[in-house]
């Protein structure tokens, strides 16, 4: 079977969202942590984890990038009760049972993402319509096949019929703003 583990390329999340995942961490999609909010109101690091991000299961933190891996029942398992138990203490879920409910169908969600080769990292663009989120995902692979990934590769980008709204953000002078922070204290 195959589920999803966090990855970070470079360290752009740690700049883009406030509390981003550590690599190598299991993930799900995370829609579920805005359920009850407004996505409008969102704004800054709050509305990039809603736009573009995935739950690391351990941290609760967002990552821009997820890879497709190969895991076996008994790590299924594991993500399932430490995610039902993320459910219970971080979340306000009534119990355990109906926690592993929750927690059972998110990671079935996630796997099912998994169709690809091993390896193929996953995007994910999040928007709203009528109330309602919609996701989409997109995979990226190397133009000629699997290939070790670097930080800057040329990728081909699947699943992506639809234009895009065009956003920028200023990785440098959020990292110069960090830095300034730090240099204060």
């Amino acid at each position: 079977m195959k589920l999803l583990r966090t990855i970070r390329l470079d360290p752009s999340d740690t700049f883009v969202f406030d509390n981003a995942a550590e690599p190598g961490e299991w993930a799900v999609s995370g829609a579920f942590v805005f359920w009850n909010t407004d996505p409008a109101t969102l704004e800054g690091k709050a509305r990039s984890a809603f736009r573009g991000g995935f739950l690391g299961v351990a941290s609760l933190g967002w990552s821009t990038l997820v890879q497709i891996v190969e895991a076996s029942a008994a790590d299924r398992a594991k993500l399932v009760d430490a995610l039902a138990q993320r459910l219970v203490g971080d979340f306000g879920a009534p119990n355990m049972p109906a926690a592993v409910i929750a927690a059972e169908e998110e990671v079935a969600f996630a796997e099912s993402l998994c169709t690809e080769q091993q390896d193929t990292l996953v995007a994910v663009h999040r928007t709203t319509e009528d109330g309602a989120v919609h996701e989409t995902f997109r995979t990226l692979r190397p133009r000629n096949g699997p290939k070790p990934l670097r930080a800057f590769s040329f990728l081909e980008v699947e699943g992506d019929d639809e234009a895009q709204p065009a956003e920028s953000v200023d990785l440098i002078g959020m990292a110069a703003k960090e830095s300034a922070g730090r240099d204060r204290k």
